[in-house]
């Protein structure tokens, strides 16, 4: 019985020794050398293939438009700008290695484009499958403290979003931080894959999604949803439907959380603008939070719906001033949302905007 005591406490502490050091390595990775994380590593050897390619091809005769807007010497470069336009500030940063808005992007369905994004994806699966598996443990520990969850949640978040966008390799502009740590209801336009990874690393600290409750059966993404106590609706009738805002609505304004929520409700096909749904304005009027549209950019050509291609297209992701709710009426429901739809087909590039 001793023995058996005490190789349980020599694989406890074996455990802890190794599960610290997992999370002091992804820390300084991510938080003090960035530059040397894993992510960066795969996203480097990648454009080492990318440039080799380039130069087969163009000294060999054949087409030398293999994504020349992602040299060697660019990806290297990895300053932060910034500039400032009016009174309003606005920082660019460039968080794949490129300076955000220089360079011609072009579509690549050629057979090494095509392998390298099945790199990226699996790279990017593996990479989430090590954090998701790290704060379940974490989380799983937190079980008692849901606000911790919550916390850790985010924190899960800007790891694996920041991690997964380093290794996919987009220039990134962000415009209007500013107003990126408001405690607010965030909504954002939905198009891609990559607008989940933008607003696990962008949304602050306290904040939490409100999502469907099937997404419990999303392979690793959706367990942990669950396990961060973010907020989940059921959908399947218009009672119940109402009834899970109004709790979700108690439970963000008891816990003085931030909300997270794509008002289109699904995800856009061709990446137009869809009509926004009722709820995040229903859920403005019972917290009376304030609105910060997030306006993304470019994602629907970097994945498309029902594509494992992703391309090299410039993002940007515009944060609009907050829009306080404190004087809206029950009664203007339709108008607020309208407010909010035309705001967006405002700040959308033509090509997103809705069709009339």
């Amino acid at each position: 019985m001793l023995a058996l005591s005490l190789s349980l406490c020599s694989v406890t502490i074996h455990f802890s020794i190794v599960f610290t050091l997992l999370l002091s390595v992804l820390w300084i990775w991510f938080y003090s050398i960035p530059s040397f994380s894993f992510a960066f590593s795969i996203n480097f050897l990648l454009h080492l293939v990318e440039v080799f390619t380039d130069f087969i091809m163009e000294n060999g005769g054949g087409g030398g438009a293999l994504l020349r807007n992602r040299r060697l010497e660019s990806f290297l470069d990895r300053s932060y700008g910034q500039r400032v336009e009016g009174n309003a500030k606005v920082y660019v940063k460039d968080e794949s290695g490129q300076r955000a808005g220089k360079g011609v992007y072009s579509e690549d369905d050629g057979w090494v484009s095509t392998v390298i994004s099945w790199i990226r994806i699996v790279t990017c699966f593996l990479c989430m499958m090590v954090t998701t598996f790290i704060w379940a443990l974490i989380m799983v520990l937190l079980i008692p403290w849901p606000y911790e969850r919550i916390r850790q949640g985010n924190i899960y978040g800007h790891v694996t979003g920041r991690m997964l966008m380093l290794i996919l390799g987009n220039p990134i502009k962000i415009e209007g931080a500013e107003y990126s740590n408001e405690r607010a209801i965030y909504i954002s336009n939905h198009a891609s894959p990559i607008d989940i990874f933008l607003m696990m690393w962008l949304t602050p600290t306290g904040t939490v999604g409100i999502a469907k409750k099937e997404i419990i059966w999303y392979p690793l993404f959706g367990q942990l949803y669950v396990l961060a106590n973010h907020l989940r609706i059921d959908r399947s009738n218009a009672t119940a439907a109402i009834e899970s805002m109004k709790e979700a609505a108690r439970a963000v304004a008891k816990n003085n959380l931030s909300l997270i929520i794509f008002p289109e409700g699904t995800r856009s096909k061709n990446g137009r603008l869809l009509p926004f749904k009722k709820g995040f304005v229903h859920l403005a009027l019972q917290t009376r939070l304030p609105i910060v549209p997030m306006v993304l950019i470019g994602t629907h050509l970097a994945w498309k719906k029902g594509s494992l291609h992703v391309r090299p297209a410039p993002l940007t992701v515009k944060y609009l001033p907050p829009i306080s709710t404190k004087n809206w009426k029950a009664d203007k429901v339709d108008d607020y949302v309208r407010l909010l739809h035309n705001l967006y087909a405002e700040h959308l590039p033509k090509t997103q905007r809705p069709l009339l």
